[in-house]
């Protein structure tokens, strides 16, 4: 079968193959757009050998133990878990309204006891700022239309927070982390 003659599954074949090499090759990509435009193809050169892929990062298991103090301590300063697992339908919103007031005290004040927490940026949200080339993607996540490469422009719609430094209380070895609140038993 000669190539001007070729059956409609190495046709098919060939688009679905062609299709995922224009996606991952620019140049192929223009070669075959200049070739749809009726322009004598510029000669294929052999592809560059791919550059080595960057390793994996590696994972690290996390431990439940400092999560659950964590949920403990939230609990002890501002009864978090009785507020988010109490069921609030029947409640008015002024009830809601100021048990949250009294839960959101009690986070705040075991929030700055036991971690220095800061903002990611300075800046006021809303403010304009410029991304440059290199900026720290595991602290700062671009949103809306992200096309194209550094710098980026655009404004701040969340400072973001960063802990700088953590105060957990020690534990000893026979503490149950799992036990966040112990039942209450009134004689």
């Amino acid at each position: 079968m000669t190539e001007s003659n070729m059956s409609f599954l190495s046709r098919l074949s060939l688009a679905v193959g062609t299709f995922f090499a224009v996606l991952g090759d620019g140049e192929l990509a223009a070669q075959v757009r200049r070739l749809r435009d009726g322009a004598v193809a510029a000669p294929v050169t052999a592809p560059q050998p791919a550059a080595a892929p960057a390793p994996a990062p590696t994972i690290k298991e996390a431990s439940p133990e400092s999560a659950l103090q964590l949920l403990g301590l939230l609990q002890r300063g501002a009864r978090f878990v009785d507020f988010v697992e109490e069921d609030i339908a029947g409640y008015s919103d002024a009830d809601i309204g100021a048990a949250a007031r009294l839960v959101h005290d009690g986070c705040r004040t075991t929030l700055r006891e036991h971690f220095t927490i800061r903002p990611v940026r300075d800046e006021a949200e809303g403010s304009r700022v410029t991304l440059a080339d290199g900026f720290d993607a595991t602290a700062i996540r671009l949103t809306g239309n992200v096309v194209g490469k550094p710098p980026f422009s655009g404004n701040i719609s969340h400072r973001g927070w960063r802990v700088e430094e953590v105060r957990l209380p020690m534990l000893t070895k026979t503490h149950d982390a799992t036990v966040i609140a112990q039942a209450e038993v009134e004689l």
